[in-house]
């Protein structure tokens, strides 16, 4: 090969290195079902496997078979999420669910049969003993929680602005998969003892588009 023609040559080699590392990282963003290796758009279904509470990725058609199942391996999970307005929950109450931090989501396990609560840490959800007279106060102040549907929707509470002063504690009801989205979220981008600011950063954003996209409804007896 001719010194004249290399330029070119290299030129056009580097357009297609391009182009391949372009096509194999898109290949690599693929997402598929893991139950018939379907591939599934953005906005795809999610099943929780009950023994494990592990998140796994459906197509709509496989998704179908667990609506309604009971006693199937998997629950199919809700898109929809609901802000409470009006939620009523005082200091002494969140302290006596011993959880140590001021985000937790609760669900109930028909496995298990009984109500869990789960924190979010940077090794990931960590369970916390609850306490089933403090529950059922709580219960009986915000009367929504007798509809969480078990092992699919979580009462999920973010009181870390309540705690410093800086806004209310807000309360959702969601589907399961967001939970374990903020637990992968603080996982993924804490840094040293306090977190960083980017994971404040990310974790107020999540808040936000939770809030955005849900229902507003009645959360407690007043409101």
């Amino acid at each position: 090969m001719s010194e004249e023609s290399t330029p070119g040559f290299e030129q056009a080699f580097g357009v297609l290195r391009q182009f391949t590392r372009a096509r194999s990282s898109a290949s690599r963003a693929v997402e598929f079902c893991e139950l018939c290796s379907a591939g599934l758009s953005h906005d795809h279904s999610h099943l929780v496997e009950l023994a494990s509470r592990q998140i796994t990725c459906a197509c709509d058609a496989c998704a179908l078979l667990f609506d309604g199942m009971e006693k199937a391996r998997y629950k199919r999970l809700s898109r929809s999420s609901q802000f409470l307005v009006g939620f009523e929950m005082s200091d002494g109450q969140w302290e006596s669910l011993l959880i140590p931090i001021n985000m937790a989501f609760l669900f109930r396990s028909s496995l298990e049969g009984r109500m869990i609560a789960l924190y979010p840490s940077p090794a990931g959800a960590v369970e916390s003993l609850l306490p089933l007279e403090s529950w059922s106060e709580i219960v009986e102040q915000n009367p929504v929680l007798r509809r969480l549907q078990p092992d699919i929707e979580a009462l999920l509470v973010n009181r870390v602005g309540h705690a410093h002063g800086m806004g209310r504690a807000e309360y959702y009801i969601a589907p399961l998969d967001e939970c374990y989205k903020l637990v992968g979220l603080i996982r993924t981008n804490w840094k040293g003892l306090s977190g960083g600011t980017e994971v404040w950063t990310e974790i107020g954003r999540f808040f936000a588009e939770l809030k955005t996209k849900s229902e507003q409804i009645s959360g407690g007896v007043n409101a």
